[in-house]
């Protein structure tokens, strides 16, 4: 009986947890971290402050989770395009891999949470921390693919996924703030593509 009212006391918790997060990404995508207060929060959540506060530390606590939640959604969002591509060669799929990573950075809700507010709101190491957390795996993995095949010169794969993740969240700093987003991300796309193939192994190279 205790173990039941426990459990469902852990839903309650969690469904308020979630219910917070998601008004507050909502509000911090139109508005901005600094342009919302808890107070908006709790409101359009219809809970109380004290609510809020039971569940983060506060508003920056919120934020990271939020900006969590954002940065989950990208790499859903390329893994899933992974799936739906079917089988390709191990380069078309860091490419792909690249441009969806880019793409997704342009969804005004994750530019604004991410790219504009998560490095001041987070700080720059939680911030690259974040990204590390949910890209770093995948960067990992396809650059393995890549060497097993023989389309990339064997070499440690994780100080090259460190100096790849680096240059893709430059890209996607360099274009949220660009006049011409659309451009700039085209040529950050062909700019990662020549770096990519430029790891290529080189004729009479031994791979």
């Amino acid at each position: 009986m205790a173990r039941a009212a426990k459990n469902k006391q852990n839903l309650r918790s969690e469904a308020t947890r979630q219910r917070l997060v998601t008004v507050a990404r909502t509000m911090f995508a139109e508005n901005g971290y600094a342009g919302v207060g808890t107070e908006q929060i709790v409101q359009a959540a219809g809970m109380t402050r004290g609510a809020l506060y039971h569940q983060f530390r506060d508003k920056a606590d919120l934020f990271a989770a939020v900006a969590e939640t954002a940065q989950a959604e990208v790499a859903h969002r390329i893994t899933s395009g992974a799936e739906s591509d079917g089988p390709v060669d191990a380069m078309t799929a860091l490419y792909a891999g690249v441009r969806r990573f880019l793409e997704a950075c342009a969804d005004p809700a994750v530019e604004r949470i991410l790219l504009l507010d998560g490095p001041a709101v987070l700080g720059w190491q939680a911030w690259r921390d974040l990204a590390e957390r949910y890209g770093l795996g995948l960067l990992q993995h396809g650059l393995q693919a890549a060497m097993d095949t023989g389309a990339i010169t064997p070499q440690p794969v994780e100080p090259l996924a460190h100096v790849l993740i680096g240059a893709l969240d430059e890209c996607a700093l360099y274009i949220a703030r660009a006049i011409d987003p659309a451009a700039a991300r085209q040529q950050c796309i062909a700019i990662l593509q020549q770096l990519l193939g430029g790891l290529a192994p080189r004729a009479g190279q031994e791979s």
